[in-house]
């Protein structure tokens, strides 16, 4: 999974031949869909900002930013109605594909030295201020672990004799997963494969030796464990690839063709959080999220400064996909996890 996302030859998100984004891409983010994403957000970090107690200097960091859109949405949202805020922000875009930092750099030149750009994979430390991710953690690669026989095995990609890709188990290939079925009591069914994403304990390991005061907010796609490994619900896992918005029925047929993913385990992502010193303030929906932090209020802004027909169609069919039952956000969850080094209030 590694390879096929990320390598720097052939890797899906590494090539520039690919439209990965848009309804001409392989899929569609939130930021896409509707410039409200963006908009509601950044009246979100005013909010934080408020919380911090108007610092002089903060920053934000995105990581996993792709193509700079919603980093373009929330700076201009900041300049045009919280400009105290512009004014105090450093901005850092991070991903891992040096495409993606291409189109991201054009996208955001307007914005000068306010925006910083990095392709490590070493995260910026800042002292205050906020580690935002979109559909990050979904992308990291997992590990497959299978029950048989009364015990786990774990799914490699060997090729066969016609020279494809195909599943084979074998041992274990780090304690760290006997580790995990432990600590989250998970107790597999026979022939039962789930997807373990060790990734982002590392991931948050990172974050917190980089972020001395502020927020942690990760938008994502996922379940709590109890729901994420019933077998009955989901036998297979969740391991997925997507082309063209449609399913990838083998996600191994072709590397470097399709988006991979894995649901994500929030179950994990809260109680790692905890043992690094952050505090769950708020977990919900999408959809409810972006309400009460002011879809509608930012809606009502856009919709006086639009100036046409179109446009305005634009933004009410944008906020439909953002907080209509059954739609897009309300299968995505926010989590927004703090950490403080002195005493500051909640953010509703």
């Amino acid at each position: 999974m590694k390879a096929a996302l990320y390598a720097p030859e052939g890797g899906y998100y590494q090539r520039s031949d690919l439209g990965r984004w848009g309804r001409e891409g392989d899929y569609r983010t939130s930021p896409e869909r509707s410039e409200l994403f963006a908009g509601t957000f950044a009246r979100y970090f005013a909010k934080i900002y408020d919380e911090l107690q108007r610092p002089e200097e903060w920053t934000i960091v995105e990581c996993g930013a792709g193509d700079g859109r919603f980093a373009a949405g929330v700076l201009a949202t900041l300049a045009d109605r919280f400009p105290q805020v512009f004014a105090a922000t450093r901005y850092i875009v991070c991903d891992i594909s040096d495409d993606a930092l291409r189109r991201a750099r054009e996208r955001l030149i307007e914005f000068g030295n306010r925006v910083q750009f990095r392709s490590e994979v070493e995260l910026p430390p800042i002292e205050q201020g906020i580690y935002f991710s979109n559909e990050l953690l979904d992308a990291f690669p997992v590990h497959r672990v299978v029950k048989t026989h009364d015990r786990l095995s774990e799914l490699y990609v060997t090729v066969n004799t016609e020279g494809g890709f195909e599943w084979s188990a074998g041992p274990l290939s780090t304690q760290r997963l006997l580790e995990f079925c432990h600590d989250y009591s998970l107790e597999l069914a026979q022939g039962q494969v789930i997807e373990i994403n060790i990734a982002v304990d590392d991931w948050l390991a990172q974050v917190a030796g980089k972020l001395e005061r502020g927020f942690l907010i990760a938008v994502d796609y996922g379940a709590e464990a109890d729901e994420l490994y019933d077998s009955a619900l989901r036998p297979q896992g969740t391991l997925r690839g997507f082309s063209r918005h449609g399913f990838v029925d083998d996600v191994l047929s072709q590397p470097g063709e399709c988006d991979i993913t894995a649901s994500v385990n929030w179950t994990q992502v809260k109680t790692v959080g905890e043992r690094l010193g952050f505090e769950v303030i708020h977990f919900t929906s999408q959809d409810k999220f972006l309400l009460g932090a002011g879809l509608l209020e930012e809606m009502e802004f856009m919709l006086e400064k639009a100036d046409t027909a179109a446009e305005k169609l634009c933004l009410s069919t944008g906020a439909r996909e953002m907080i209509l039952p059954g739609g897009m956000a309300s299968s995505f969850q926010v989590l927004v996890q703090r950490r403080v080094t002195g005493g500051i209030g909640d953010v509703t």
